[in-house]
């Protein structure tokens, strides 16, 4: 509507504010009646005549019902649902349908599928996986992921999430300075792994034990070597990580294979990079040959958001859009979370690049995801979990959790004797220093979510003790240390607590580290601040990657470090929890933590796993690296200690072979994992364990392997780990069960999995066993 010229500013200023007020009533009226109610097909109460699909019955089997809609779809509704905002179909009930969510640790604002409002303000913030990961706790794992599904389901009853989200990440964390490494599990295949399938199990399973259908879908991503996002001018659009098929094997394929297998999972994500010169999400031979045809993935294969686009328009891998679009549905791409499927798929048909058959594969993955997880089972508030809402999200022991999941994780890597744990009854003042002692939003690093509520470093501190804060740096990247006010405090109190590290300006998605140094000058106010206390000093780092901390712990002054990750909405409370003992420490570093000489002498972008002495490549991580390092794989102590005994655990295993077999009659250094030589081949192994300290807590009990020097075999690698709680003089009997073919074999050049024979050695501890395997 326009004013003619003769009427004044004040009816055109009070127009526009009647305006103004009548479009945000709409906006906020549209807005709660969308959050009011999820969006679901097949609503029989609406349009009755839509019982008579059989898409549309929930006691039809799901093939039966895929089958039945996707007859019914023109090839243009068909293509609407190749990409993340799915189209909608109104003459069948089909609503529109946004795919992506995020669910890290916790329910995410990250992607368009959830939301937060007055309804559900916030949700449940665990700590960021990697300190999750470090208290080697599978039952922990799964049951994050089971408050997470709870808290998702309420929020979708409310209109406010969906019921696919893309989490977990599964990425091996191989090299100190990747940003995302936060997000990980750490370096170690079998800790991913198992990581990988519990948080997906808990994300997944429903109450009522059907495993055909599913609580919420997970996705296990990045699939696959990817790991480098942005470094010396190399970014993840344009990066082609050469890996050997050794490598792919035995380091980077396994907690995808585990997350399909193990976990089930209803998802997984190819990645931006290429794998030796072609972009995973256009590699038959990763997607339909590995996920869907070696590990029968019952789901639905996605691509990172835009990596067609990425292929096409960065990498310049197809001449023109239509044979990118071809190039990944023919390789078995199912979901494009992007756009760019829905342009150019029907040119692709047109130009006979790609069958209407080919598109119709991929969403019958697709709608059968949908379809168990009750998308087309009519009103969701008669279902399962349609009970669920904003009561369900941020309860009290959901929250309890996430504490209790950051005080599992918390690692102490140093303890002089008189430091840790400071005495609530004799610490009368405390002082506490640093850019992360009182941050909120740093606590829970990336793909996070709203928290319901924040408990600082410095309130949970403060909760215990009478403190006096000043941050020594504006922020942490510490430009300018503030030295005086910080030497000061910690002069005239009883205890020092430096509350230092990284937050997502220094390491987090498309933004690698160069170094791995604490930032500015943060190792000149930890000195200056340790030589000037009166009392203990105890360095709390906050980041997701290890730092070159050497400094802190050759110097004495520093009488406790602790590693804290970024431990979620509780973890001020967590780190309180700890430092003044009313929780014993039992994390473990998920990661080897280097000196900066690391670094200086291996590019990022070299993908080998093993040392190559020729080049003095030092090669990766605990399992092939023997250089010197700051801390390792496994490292952590407690306020108690613990004695490890071995129970039962064999001296020789023969491993059997025909009589005709080629090994019989000339020495072999390894044999074939053969499906029939390995059935029902294990062994038990079983350790007494004691808390001989003063104090309960939690223990991790590493099982590690060193095998035979064959096939560049790994020096070291963990066969299983177990967490049993002890209290004071007690013990327990730690039992694990040793698969020869899957335990005791290695990964040869080729990619082959084979046992190795001669001698094995088995480590707990400061125990080692001898176990000989032959023929």
């Amino acid at each position: 509507m326009t004013f003619p010229p003769s009427q004044n500013r004040a009816k055109q200023s009070n127009y526009s504010v009647l305006l103004c007020i009548h479009i945000l009533f709409f906006i906020l009226s549209t807005r709660v009646s969308a959050q009011s109610s999820p969006v679901f097909a097949c609503d029989v109460k609406s349009n009755p005549g839509l019982s008579n699909f059989t898409f549309c019955n929930p006691a039809a089997e799901v093939g039966k019902r895929v089958e039945d809609l996707v007859g019914r779809l023109t090839l243009q509704e068909k293509i609407g649902f190749l990409v993340n905002s799915a189209g909608s179909v109104s003459r069948l009930g089909i609503p529109k349908y946004e795919w992506w969510s995020e669910a890290l640790h916790g329910v995410s604002y990250v992607g368009p599928g959830t939301r937060f409002s007055s309804l559900v303000p916030g949700a449940t913030s665990f700590p960021q996986v990697i300190l999750t990961a470090a208290s080697f706790n599978v039952t922990l794992f799964q049951a994050i992921g089971k408050v997470v599904s709870t808290e998702a389901r309420a929020m979708y009853n409310v209109g406010l999430a969906g019921l696919t989200f893309w989490s977990p990440n599964v990425n091996i964390f191989r090299d100190p300075r990747w940003g995302r490494g936060q997000e990980t599990p750490g370096e170690d295949p079998l800790l991913t792994s198992k990581y990988g399938s519990a948080y997906v199990r808990g994300l997944q399973d429903r109450d009522d034990g059907d495993k055909e259908r599913l609580k919420v879908a997970a996705c296990c991503k990045h699939y696959t070597a990817y790991d480098v996002d942005a470094w010396k001018g190399v970014d993840r659009y344009h990066f082609n990580a050469v890996v050997t098929q050794q490598d792919m094997d035995d380091t980077f394929q396994p907690p995808f294979k585990s997350c399909v297998i193990d976990g089930n999972v209803a998802s997984v994500m190819c990645s931006y990079n290429q794998v030796n010169g072609k972009p995973t999400c256009a590699d038959p031979d990763l997607l339909a040959g590995v996920i869907r045809g070696q590990w029968k993935l019952n789901g639905y294969i996605v691509t990172d958001c835009d990596s067609i686009d990425v292929f096409y328009n960065s990498q310049h891998y197809t001449k023109t859009p239509e044979e990118a679009a071809a190039k990944a549905l023919l390789a078995g791409l199912d979901l494009n979370c992007g756009s760019f499927l829905a342009k150019h798929t029907e040119d692709a048909v047109k130009a006979g690049l790609v069958n209407e058959s080919v598109i119709d594969r991929a969403i019958k993955n697709n709608f059968a995801t949908l379809m168990r997880l009750g998308f087309f089972d009519g009103d969701p508030s008669k279902q399962l979990y349609g009970k669920l809402g904003p009561k369900d999200v941020c309860s009290s022991e959901n929250q309890e959790l996430a504490r209790e999941a950051a005080r599992q994780g918390i690692v102490l890597l140093k303890n002089s004797k008189g430091s840790l744990p400071l005495s609530p009854t004799t610490i009368k003042t405390l002082a506490v220093i640093g850019p992360n002692a009182d941050v909120t939003k740093t606590m829970i690093g990336n793909y996070e979510g709203t928290p319901c509520k924040y408990t600082t470093p410095l309130q949970g501190l403060t909760a215990l003790a009478a403190t006096t804060y000043v941050p020594g740096c504006g922020n942490v990247a510490c430009s300018s240390a503030q030295v005086d006010d910080a030497k000061k405090i910690a002069a005239s109190a009883d205890a020092t607590v430096l509350v230092m590290g990284a937050d997502q300006s220094i390491e987090a998605e498309s933004r690698d580290r160069i170094d791995i140094f604490l930032p500015g000058q943060q190792q000149l106010l930890i000195t200056q601040v340790a030589n000037a206390s009166k009392g203990p000093v105890i360095l709390v780092i906050m980041s997701g990657g290890g730092m070159d901390v050497q400094f802190a712990k050759d110097n004495d002054k520093i009488t406790s470090i602790l590693w804290v990750g970024y431990p979620g909405e509780a973890g001020g409370a967590a780190i309180a929890d700890v430092i003044f003992g009313f929780f014993n420490p039992s994390g473990r570093l998920p990661m080897s933590w280097y000196p900066q000489s690391y670094t200086d002498k291996i590019p990022m972008t070299n993908m080998n796993m093993r040392p190559d002495p020729a080049t003095g490549y030092p090669g990766r991580t605990y399992r092939f690296y023997k250089g010197p390092t700051v801390y390792t794989f496994g490292d952590g102590l407690s306020y108690s200690s613990y004695n490890h005994k071995l129970v039962q655990a064999p001296k020789l295993v023969s491993f059997p072979l025909e009589e005709t077999h080629v090994c019989r009659s000339s020495k072999c250094k390894s044999v074939d994992v053969v499906e029939e030589s390995c059935q029902n081949l294990a062994f038990d192994v079983h350790l007494r364990v004691k808390n001989t300290g003063k104090m309960g807590g939690g223990h991790t009990v590493f099982l590690f392997s060193s095998p035979p020097s064959v096939h560049n075999a790994p020096q070291k690698h963990l066969l299983g780990f177990e967490k049993v709680f002890l209290e004071p003089q007690t013990e327990g009997l730690v039992r694990f069960k040793v698969d020869v073919c899957k335990d005791l074999s290695v990964v040869d050049e080729l990619g082959s999995r084979k046992v190795a024979l001669g001698q094995h050695v088995l480590h707990v501890g400061n125990l080692k066993h001898t176990l000989n395997v032959w023929i």
